[in-house]
């Protein structure tokens, strides 16, 4: 069965008995068509079902108004916080959103990356998946000179834009204050190693133990995907250690709040027993009990300036070939769970 026809602007021209190019100036608001006249070309319009095709119009514009937005999960509310800020930024500019992401797979982003090059999005703003080890697929875009933005998890040696924060100091300020705290034997549970920001958070740690006369104890490194899972398995690990830890860093707080959990239900009292840090400030540092000191990691702003920037280079085609990388601020906000009697 065929769908209803397409109303165009030649049957809304017919209807009115003018000329389908006053009709099309009326629908782009000229100052030529008299409000009368464009009055009744929109209501007629309402009235037949007429669309307005904006990407044909965009394409002989040579532009279509959209960023691509691409990412390696949408289950989380450091991402959701970044879309956001991305997303005020470009409804103010005039620019609509595509949002794909990875699920964690290089396979899936370049597939991905692929889809938006041929959507024609005028730029990207990208966060890399777990296992990327190459940005060959992101190699399209520049050779249009479509400006990429990278964010939060980055390539070192990629020629674009990244915005970050500085995951070496908030890594160790995270073990440094667990120092401070009495702590001796402290457990980091984070992700991939290859990837920047878990490969910076980690040298933090190493340096603060370091710069502390502390041991650095490989049996303490904790790798996994961050998952609810991952909580899990790391708290039993902990408990089956003799002697247990003091001190826990987690680069995320979902996962170190799921630690948490159960730890407190095998009897282990938080922060007297082991102190624990996050990474995030997402919401449910605040839910916990105790309370999770965590590492103010700001995705509205971060996603603010990225979006800022890669508009930037939109309006000004000469300057995709300037690279830098923008450190956003990030700081460690001290609550319950790592505050040990005698060190607050």
């Amino acid at each position: 069965m065929k769908g209803k026809k397409e109303i165009t602007i030649y049957d809304i021209a017919e209807q009115l008995s003018i000329s389908a190019a006053t009709v099309s100036r009326a629908l782009q608001n000229s100052a030529y068509v008299n409000e009368k006249t464009r009055q009744k070309v929109i209501t007629t319009a309402k009235k037949l079902g007429y669309r307005y095709n904006t990407f044909a119009r965009n394409l002989r514009m040579k532009s279509t108004n959209t960023i691509g937005f691409l990412v390696h999960e949408l289950h989380s509310n450091f991402i959701t916080s970044v879309l956001a800020g991305v997303e005020k930024i470009a409804t103010q500019a005039g620019y609509d959103l595509i949002i794909a992401h990875s699920s964690e797979s290089s396979l899936k982003e370049s597939a991905n990356a692929l889809n938006l090059f041929h959507k024609r999005v005028d730029g990207l703003i990208a966060s890399l998946a777990f296992d990327t080890t190459s940005l060959e697929h992101f190699a399209i875009f520049n050779e249009k000179k479509i400006p990429v933005i990278f964010f939060d998890r980055v390539e070192k040696k990629s020629k674009n834009i990244a915005v970050v924060i500085d995951n070496y100091k908030a890594g160790y300020e995270a073990t440094e204050h667990l120092i401070k705290q009495g702590c001796k034997k402290i457990v980091i549970a984070t992700a991939s190693l290859k990837r920047n920001v878990y490969a910076d958070r980690f040298r933090g740690y190493k340096d603060a133990l370091y710069d502390n006369g502390i041991t650095y104890d490989e049996n303490l490194l904790m790798v996994s995907d961050l998952s609810e899972k991952a909580g899990v398995d790391a708290a039993h690990r902990i408990l089956a250690m003799d002697p247990m830890p003091d001190g826990l860093f987690v680069t995320n707080d979902f996962v170190a709040a799921v630690a948490m959990q159960v730890l407190k239900e095998n009897g282990i009292n938080i922060p007297a027993d082991i102190a624990i840090v996050g990474f995030n400030n997402d919401a449910i540092s605040k839910l916990v009990n105790p309370n999770l000191t965590t590492i103010d990691y700001p995705g509205k702003y971060m996603g603010e300036v990225a979006a800022q920037s890669l508009i930037t280079l939109l309006k000004d085609k000469n300057a995709t070939s300037k690279t830098s990388t923008i450190i956003i601020d990030s700081n460690l906000i001290i609550r319950q769970s790592s505050l040990k009697k005698g060190h607050q």
